[in-house]
């Protein structure tokens, strides 16, 4: 029955991250040419769902994270620890460094290319991978394979819809930069579409 739920709730959230990323936040982008606070609070929402889901299906106690109860090897358990504090350090400081209204949509004064976007056209999302991969070595379950490709496609969806607005706004500069900057990392991008990246 709990793995029912589990999809059901899971096919639940990603067509509420579609309809956000995909349909909402994407029309506040083509109209406003901005998020306004309706589009930043349903993207906050859809994040918050997607990390409440390790509360829902991992084991019990999941929830007691900071107590240091061991779930997985020793081994495992210390470089899920590591990742996490290394995730933690680049999704956040990364958001702290370009600021929390750019971070959310809501301010756009210029194309951000210098420190760790030199790097990657997302770091924070890459953080929020290794906070997820960190957290699954420490509690191994199905369950947490699941919470990694719904990651997965919930942040490609947003990514996407990011990469579409940054185009119409700032163009041939946009196209120069995906060219010589990984979307993620270590893979540019070849040609002139970035949906096909």
């Amino acid at each position: 029955m709990k793995q029912i739920f589990y999809i059901i709730l899971a096919i639940l959230l990603l067509l509420f991250a579609y309809t956000v990323f995909r349909l909402i936040v994407r029309r506040d982008y083509i109209t406003r040419g901005r998020l306004g606070t309706f589009s930043s609070s349903l993207q906050l929402i859809v994040f918050i769902g997607f990390f409440s889901f390790g509360y829902l299906f991992n084991p019990p106690e999941w929830i007691y994270f900071w107590m240091v109860s061991i779930s997985s090897s020793r081994g495992l358990y210390l470089a899920g620890l590591l990742i996490i504090c290394i995730g933690f350090l680049v999704s956040f400081g990364t958001m702290l460094w370009f600021g929390i209204g750019r971070a959310f949509g809501v301010h756009l004064d210029g194309l951000k290319k210098a420190g760790p976007y030199k790097l990657s056209r997302n770091p924070q999302v890459i953080g929020g991978y290794l906070l997820v991969i960190g957290i699954s070595l420490q509690w191994p379950s199905l369950h947490t394979i699941g919470w990694i490709l719904m990651y997965a496609i919930i942040t490609y969806w947003m990514v996407i819809t990011e990469e579409e607005h940054l185009l119409r706004i700032f163009g041939e500069e946009y196209e120069e930069y995906c060219s010589d900057v990984p979307r993620y990392l270590f893979v540019k991008r070849r040609g002139k579409s970035i949906a096909s990246d």
